[in-house]
């Protein structure tokens, strides 16, 4: 059994983001344990982290005689859907022109949301221009409003549509609110590392030495180390990006990591996910090699 290096929660969100989703959105908890077997999580571990999900409304549970399945909430659906559709983006959007402005004052009776807010601001894509005032070129309204209605917070906010006249550049707008350089360089250590593994891993592959374990294995640790990108990088749309961004490169190799692993992971998933699951509910979309939302 390898060491634990990976924390469960997270993985579980991994699973559900990449499988688990797209086979009818439940499992049964015998199952997940088990996948969760190769990266070193034992039974105990997983149930503490499914509770602790739970208890969060990411997922909620269904009894069936003696067993449990697991599901995800709406709320873990839209957040699991929208990660889902920012990992598989593999190019830049373009820019309307039009940058958004959130401000708000938090008062001390609702202190305690305002790290979790802001946490929530920087995976969304937000960048903090200065205390209270956050601003992104992206468009979102909608994930904008769903923050504002979790938190609770509407009598607090102000959002704006707007455009920049300077004195600044754009572009230096962006460097004042997000450090490119190391979001650059970070994608440039995933591609020095995933590069070199992308051509051991073909090779074992072309010579039938890699099991469908093993690439069930590979193919969850990519997905999970390339969505730490999504707490990282603010998903700017081109305009707005240097000439050479590390980012697309980055997305390459992972589109083409993530298809030579699929078609034998899928397999694994399926062969320990049928046992005590339905597969009759499995997305149409996902009958092909490419994630649903790769585009």
């Amino acid at each position: 059994m390898p060491a634990k290096s990976l924390n469960t929660r997270s993985m579980i969100f991994t699973l559900y983001g990449d499988y688990i989703r797209h086979y009818g959105n439940e499992i049964w908890v015998g199952s997940l344990i088990r996948l969760l077997e190769p990266f070193g999580h034992n039974e105990q571990s997983v149930r503490a982290a499914v509770s602790r999900m739970s208890k969060q409304g990411w997922i909620a549970a269904r009894r069936e005689g003696n067993k449990s399945y697991y599901y995800l909430t709406d709320i873990g659906v839209k957040r699991i859907d929208e990660a889902g559709k920012r990992i598989f983006k593999l190019r830049p959007t373009h820019w309307d022109g039009k940058w958004r402005m959130l401000i708000y004052t938090i008062p001390e009776e609702k202190r305690h949301i305002r790290d979790e807010l802001r946490q929530e601001l920087v995976w969304s894509g937000f960048g903090m221009l200065e205390s209270s005032i956050w601003i992104t070129p992206n468009a979102l309204e909608k994930e904008t409003q769903a923050i504002i209605d979790r938190y609770e917070i509407e009598p607090y906010v102000h959002f704006f549509q707007a455009a920049y006249n300077g004195p600044l550049s754009n572009e230096q707008l962006v460097q004042s609110c997000w450090n490119i350089d190391d979001i650059s360089a970070r994608y440039n250590a995933f591609i020095q590392a995933y590069s070199k593994k992308y051509v051991v891993d073909k090779e074992k592959l072309k010579n039938h030495v890699m099991s469908d374990e093993d690439c069930f294995v590979e193919r969850t640790k990519l997905v999970h180390e390339y969505r730490k990108f999504l707490f990282v990088d603010p998903g700017l749309p081109e305009e707005l990006l240097p000439e050479e961004w590390m980012g697309k490169h980055a997305a390459a190799l992972f589109a083409d990591y993530y298809r030579l692993l699929a078609g034998p992971a899928n397999r694994f998933f399926e062969k320990t996910f049928a046992s005590e699951n339905d597969l009759s509910h499995r997305s149409e979309a996902y009958d092909e090699l490419d994630h649903p939302y790769m585009v």
